[in-house]
């Protein structure tokens, strides 16, 4: 099942439906700070998504802080113990470390994923 994403100005929200108060809302994914707007129609929604947005960016440029959030380029991760068995093997045979490997798999896997602007690089050449 593919999650439905808002998307403005390079950034990205979740979006959920509350039965209980029978509004949908959403955050903005990948800053710092918890950003979340709501909704009572779609086209609210996509309203307070967009509001959200621009007066993050205003309240950043304020207070002088950067606009998204960095990523340290670590995580943990929990996998099957037989796939980590069999990643660990595969990668020895290439010659890699676990680590090298995964990152090559998650490379291969993104490379043509749709991310904000911000956050494209040059692909390699050669």
């Amino acid at each position: 099942m593919k999650n439905d994403l808002l998307k403005y100005k390079g950034f990205i929200s979740s979006v959920q439906y509350s039965a209980e108060d029978d509004i949908f809302w959403g955050k903005i994914i990948g800053i710092r700070d918890s950003v979340t707007f709501e909704g009572a129609t779609v086209a609210a929604l996509k309203k307070g998504f967009k509001e959200a947005v621009d007066d993050y960016i205003d309240l950043c440029k304020r207070h002088n802080k950067p606009v998204q959030k960095s990523m340290t380029g670590n995580f943990n991760i929990r996998i099957n113990p037989e796939l980590h068995q069999i990643a660990a093997y595969a990668a020895t045979e290439k010659g890699l470390s676990l680590n090298k490997y995964v990152q090559e798999a998650i490379q291969n896997y993104v490379e043509d994923a749709e991310v904000p602007y911000q956050l494209k690089r040059k692909k390699k050449k050669g």
